[in-house]
């Protein structure tokens, strides 16, 4: 396979790109995800990527929960901020403000809307594992356009 064929094929998949709360013991975490995709209305399932080995997949691994915060047009600053390993600040990740709800996990007031999920199955492969979640709660904090990748100049693939 030529190898620069792949990487300009597989950076034509378009991604929105998330912040994914996750929750332990210790403490709440999040991670900038952006392999994110609903699998099913009935009942509302989506998949979702977590880099294998990372504190944040071994949260979700462990705590069988989730959530996914929708970030708006222009909130690239957010998003990157959680490319690093971060620790919480009281209520605060990374200088932002959260809440919980259902699961537990950070749910961001800055955040357009939210949903949060129960893993209901898990592939452990390669070197991201997959996490198939029912979506247990959902709440919108406002209306708006979704971040993409490719407005960040970001790219992930290949």
């Amino acid at each position: 396979m030529d190898a620069k064929a792949k990487k300009t094929a597989l950076r034509g998949i378009t991604y929105g790109l998330y912040i994914v709360g996750t929750k332990d013991e210790n403490g709440a975490n999040g991670f900038a995800g952006n392999w994110l995709t609903q699998t099913s209305f009935e009942p509302p399932l989506v998949a979702v990527a977590a880099k294998a080995g990372t504190r944040s997949q071994q949260q979700i691994a462990k705590s069988g929960v989730f959530s996914v915060n929708i970030l708006e047009t222009g909130q690239k600053d957010m998003v990157t901020a959680f490319f690093r390993s971060i620790e919480p600040e009281g209520n605060k990740l990374a200088g932002y403000e959260f809440y919980t709800e259902e699961t537990g996990c950070p749910i961001f007031k800055d955040a357009l809307s939210f949903f949060e999920c129960k893993v209901v199955e898990k592939i452990e492969k390669g070197d991201h594992y997959i996490y198939v979640g029912e979506v247990i709660n959902a709440g919108v904090h406002r209306e708006g356009d979704p971040l993409t990748l490719k407005e960040t100049g970001f790219y992930y693939g290949g």
